[in-house]
This record gives C-alpha cells, structure tokens and sequence, in this order.
C-alpha cells in the first residue's frame, strides 16, 4: 500500500473518530452547576470480550471526555488544536493497543505510522497553543510560569510506562512541568539532580528544612520563627507551627502555611529568601498554586472556606465556601477543578475554578482527611482518611464518585502518587505501623508493597522522574528516602522538629549551590526519639513512638499510639520504674483514642534529659525515668517503654552549611 493511501485511511479513520468524540461535547456546564456530559453512543460490545476490546472502549471513553473538558476560548486556531490533542492522542492509544494485540501486518504499520505522525502532529498543535494562548493573553506581569492549559493526554490508569514515552514523576502534585507530580503527562522526566531541593515544615522548630537529594544531605534550615516558649511571648512577631507547603509551578517559589500564626509565607527556592507573608484566617493547613500560577489557594481549617491569594500582590482576593474544616486543595492538571477535602465534614468538594462554586460534593467514608494527591493524567484522585485508617480513590473527572476504599492502618497520613518504568502506584504512609504502603493503581487498586521507614511517616512527595520518594518521619525528626523501583529505603536524613508536608521540587535552584540564607539545626537537632511495645505476655497489640525534642529551656514530647482500643480514654504516665511496681507515677497527658485505635498527643516539660540521658552517668544524676500507658480507668499498662536512641551528645549538631554564593 502507498504512503498515500495509507495517509487516506488514516485521515477516514481520524473523521469517524472526531464524529464519535463529539457526541460528548453536546452537555455543557452553564453558570455554577453542572448538567452529565453525554457518552459517545458507540456499538454495543455486549458479548465481546478481552483486553483488547476494554482498551479501546476505555481509549474511546477517555478520549471523548478529555475533548469534552476542553476550554473553549473562542479562539478557532486555539480551540482546534485544543480537540486535535485530545482526539490525536485517543488514536495513539488505539494503535498501540492494536500493536499489542493485533496480528494483520498492513494494520500493524498503519498503527505504527499513526504512533509516529500523529505524536509529531500532537507536538506541532501544542506549540501553536503556546503561541495562541501568548498572543491573547499578552504581556501580563507577575505569572509564575504560566502553561496554556492543553487538554490532557488520554492515558489508562494502570498503562505500564513504555522506556520511549518522556513522562514526569507523578505524584501530589500539579502543573504541567515535568516532575511537578500531576502534570499533563506529556513532560520530559527530570533525572535527580543538585539542583533539585526536598523541603519540608518543621512543626515544633518552626523551619524549613532544606536537603539536596543528589547528596542525600540537609544543606541547612529556613527559620521562620523560635521554639515555644520564645513564640508565645505577646511580643512574638515569627511564625507559629509551620505545618503546610506548596509551590509554583515554574518551581521558583514555595509557600509555607503556619497554623497558629494564621500564615503563609512565601519563600523564593533559589535563594531561601523570605519574599512576603500573607495574613489569612484562623488556623490554616495547607496550600497549593492553580496550574497557571496566577492563584494560590490555601485551606482555612479553622473556618469553612478556602483562601484565594494573589502571590504578586501578596494580597488574599477572595474566598470558597466549602464544608466545615478544609483540609488540603490540589487542582487537576488542566486547572478546571480544585478538590478540596474536609477535616471536619465527610465529604470532599469539587470546585470549578471558573466560577469558584462547589459543583459537587463527594462522600468521605469518615471526616478527617488531611491530605490528597491528583494522578498526573487527571483522572484520580487518591484522598487519606486519618481518623479510621483508610484512603479513597475518587473519580477526577464528572459524574466525580469514590471508586475504591482501601483500608491503609491507623494513622494513615498523606500519599503520593507515582509513575515509572513499573507502572503507576500509590504510596501511602501509615503512621501508626511505621511504614510506607504501596498500592498498584488500576480499577481495584492492589497493595504490592510495604516499605518500614522510621518513626511516624507523615508528608510524601515523588522525586521528578518517579525513582524515589521522600519521607518526613514525624516522630523521628528525620526524612527517608527510598528507591521506588526497589522499594526499600536507601537514606535517612536528620531535619528539623517535628516534619509534616513535605515537597520535592525539581529544578528549584537553576544556577549555584542554592545554600544562601541557610542556617544550622542547633538546639533544633537536640531530640530523643523512644518505643512503647505492649508488656510481654499480655496479648495486646499496644504500641507507640515518642519524640522529645528541645524547646530552649523546655521539651515538647509527642506521643503516636496504636493498637489500642478504640474510642476509649488513656493516659502517658511517667515513672519511676519500667515494670511494676512502677513507683511514683506522673500523669503526663491524655487522650481518647479514634476510630482505628490510634492517637497522637502532647506534653511539655523538663523531660529530655530524665528519658534520653546521654550516658550512664547522666542517667544516675537525673533519675531516670520510664513511659509507660494504661487506661484511663485502669492501672494495667498496655504499652511500656522499651528501648531507648541517646539525644545527640553536644548541640552543635550538624556543621554549618557551605558559604551562601552571594
């Protein structure tokens, strides 16, 4: 067959594809609601059955709604290209699948020829859309590195990453830029490099801890405000709780939440500097830019509304209203949705970012749920449930619906979604078992692996080309990294007090060590870090991680606790004696218990060195006491202290960072 005719049937098969695909386009959403898009009415498979004939009904379906969710501008050479992506790449994954599991040679070529012209053709229609978009937009100043927001490739959830295909890492994130972590899908993976920073918010030290992951070394701390007590002077004008972040999606600014100075501050990546500080409302918790840059949005916990910043003026320009108790917000990677779940309300709501309305709102299987991550094909959206232990899959794209409730464990904390050369993954970490859980991402999501960390895993974010994640263990004052195709960890990184969010940003310093601004841990480097187990012989599954860290002239303790029962009361006794009798008891907090048998507390004291004592002479002159808890109405202990990490020796700690270059 000549190249002409092979061109032909191409272009007849193209025509009959973009008169199916546009059946769907026939509903649109009109003001804040939102009317069901219609399906493309295609033959009845019924009876037919096979991979084959699931992938191109999933190709089809996918293709249709990605052309369905296209903005139109009213722009023809915009809007034409905007389809053309979508409709193009629809034939892409059909030919593939037929270069899977077609057998007729004529055909297999014609796939193989529409796999080479049409991804060429995809390349030339998005470059135009740059300039189209450029053109209408003109010079706007203050974008932090706006995309013109294609319509996203179509892409099976489960599809393996073929070596030839350039794809970002995946993950919690959004924008388009390849590894921001949800981005189209269509970016060149970034390799690990110096120039790539991993941070995270430092609760109890108020830092930002910034570590080099090419080196797998903290490089130094942006401190943003003092330990207590120092920060509850009425005086005190840093910030409190440092706890979320976020950042741009040219990768030159990250924006830091503290909840208890009601905060996010905005620090630019090259060179650690603190470039403004917006003021918002009570008790916010996390933060995220919209895939353009033009907006932050951050969760106003405390209240019932999400936060909408304007980075260049620093200025907030208005408010969502949401459920009671916004947790986190991230975007689809076209910008149409911001996904907004709630703390405090079962249920997680969609927001179209056009009209800022509340289009839908999906059930959550319990009410707290600090964290959610967005799949980079923007079709998923995986949100954790830390009452009850659990993570829901939910659909990305209208009707939106919970597709899989995965029991994770207690104190289930954030995930990161992950694509590499081994397919596309869920990484989920579960606080209360000290490990990293893996799900296979698919229609029933299947855990394929568990990873033990350290203590606490809290925040989790995917390196740029998917090899690695970061771990912030809470508990341990330290981040793990580990190897995503091996599954194991291959670095621990001692940070600053406490981590919560964690980033991984690549390219974040273009030029230079990207060291300037930095300081030293100090006093923030001085913990102990201990276990309670449940007593020998008892039966019980009581168990818990304690961190001590340094408060300038107090300690902050902080206990996770799991295995108990659930709903009940219990009390973290400090005692003369690790078994019984256990002498001289002090209570030093209590707690109730959630769903999934697990809590996290807080004391503050003298207790450092009377747990942690360095050497055995300190031990003598301090008295050293043990940990132990019991129900609230009892004396039996379920859990004791049992072993024992020394606090650092000297607090001196780490050595400074390298001079700043500049």
């Amino acid at each position: 067959m000549t190249g002409y005719a092979f061109r032909r049937l191409r272009m007849s098969a193209a025509a009959g594809l973009i008169a199916l695909s546009l059946v769907s386009c026939e509903s649109q959403e009109r003001g804040a609601g939102f009317s069901p898009r219609a399906r493309p009415s295609h033959p009845s498979h019924a009876g037919v059955h096979g991979p084959f004939t699931r992938k191109m009904d999933e190709s089809m379906r996918l293709m249709a709604e990605a052309m369905a969710d296209s903005r139109m501008t009213g722009d023809p050479d915009h809007d034409f290209a905007a389809l053309m992506v979508a409709h193009h790449q629809g034939a892409v994954e059909m030919a593939k699948a037929v270069l899977e599991h077609g057998k007729d040679p004529v055909l297999r070529r014609l796939a193989q020829e529409i796999i080479v012209t049409q991804q060429q053709e995809i390349g030339v229609m998005k470059g135009r859309m740059t300039v189209t978009s450029s053109a209408r937009r003109g010079s706007e100043p203050g974008s932090f590195g706006r995309n013109p927001g294609p319509a996203e490739p179509i892409r099976r959830p489960a599809e393996p990453i073929r070596p030839d295909r350039e794809v970002s890492g995946g993950g919690s994130g959004t924008g388009t830029e390849a590894g921001t972590g949800a981005g189209a899908g269509t970016a060149a993976v970034i390799p690990i490099s110096g120039q790539d920073r991993v941070y995270t918010a430092d609760q109890t030290s108020n830092t930002v801890s910034v570590i080099d992951p090419a080196a797998n070394r903290l490089l130094g701390v942006i401190r943003l405000g003092d330990p207590v007590p120092g920060a509850l002077s009425p005086l005190y004008r840093g910030q409190l709780l440092v706890h979320g972040m976020g950042f741009s999606p040219d990768h030159r600014t990250i924006a830091v939440v503290s909840i208890g100075s009601n905060s996010v501050t905005l620090i630019e990546t090259a060179t650690n500097k603190v470039k403004g500080v917006v003021y918002i409302g009570r008790s916010p918790h996390e933060t995220f830019f919209t895939p353009d840059g033009r907006e932050l949005w951050a969760t106003v916990r405390g209240e019932d509304y999400v936060s909408v910043i304007d980075p260049v003026r620093m200025k907030e320009k208005r408010r969502v209203r949401t459920a009671n108790g916004p947790g986190m917000v991230l975007f689809r990677p076209d910008g149409r949705y911001a996904f907004v779940p709630s703390s405090f309300t079962p249920e997680v709501d969609v927001v179209d970012t056009r009209t800022y309305q509340v289009v839908a709102r999906v059930p959550q299987a319990s009410p707290f749920s600090p964290n959610l991550a967005v799949s980079r094909d923007g079709t998923e959206v995986w949100f954790t449930l830390k009452d009850s232990g659990k993570t829901q899959v939910m659909s990305a794209r209208p009707p939106f619906r919970i597709l899989a409730t995965l029991d994770t464990g207690p104190i289930t904390n954030h995930v990161t979604l992950v694509d590499n050369a081994k397919g596309h993954f869920g990484y989920v970490t579960v606080g209360g078992e000290n490990m990293v859980k893996v799900y296979r991402r698919g229609r029933t999501p299947t855990l394929v692996a568990t990873i033990p960390t350290g203590d606490l895993p809290h925040g989790i974010w995917v390196s740029g080309d998917g090899t690695r994640v970061y771990v912030g263990l809470e508990n341990q004052d330290a981040v793990a990294a580990v190897d995503t195709l091996r599954n194991r960890v291959i670095a621990t990184i001692p940070i600053g007090q406490q981590p919560q969010q964690l980033l991984y940003v690549p390219r974040a310093v273009p030029t230079g060590k990207g060291t300037a601004n930095l300081m030293p841990l100090g006093v923030a480097g001085m913990a102990g870090h201990l276990t309670l187990s449940a007593p020998k012989g008892s039966g019980g599954r009581g168990h818990a991680t304690v961190s001590v860290n340094a408060l300038g002239a107090l300690d902050l303790l902080q206990v996770a606790a799991t295995g108990l029962e659930p709903g009940k009361n219990y009390t973290l006794w400090l005692t003369e004696n690790r078994t019984a009798p256990f002498g001289h008891k002090e209570a030093l907090t209590m707690f109730t218990t959630n769903a999934a048998g697990a809590q996290v507390s807080q004391a503050i004291g003298l207790l450092r060195e009377v747990l942690t004592p360095a050497s055995a002479a300190e031990r003598a002159a301090a008295h050293e006491r043990f940990l132990i808890i019991t129900r609230a109405d009892g004396d039996t202990p379920v859990a004791v202290q049992e072993s024992r990490k020394p606090m650092p020796p000297t607090p001196g700690l780490l050595p400074d960072p390298a001079p700043a270059a500049g």
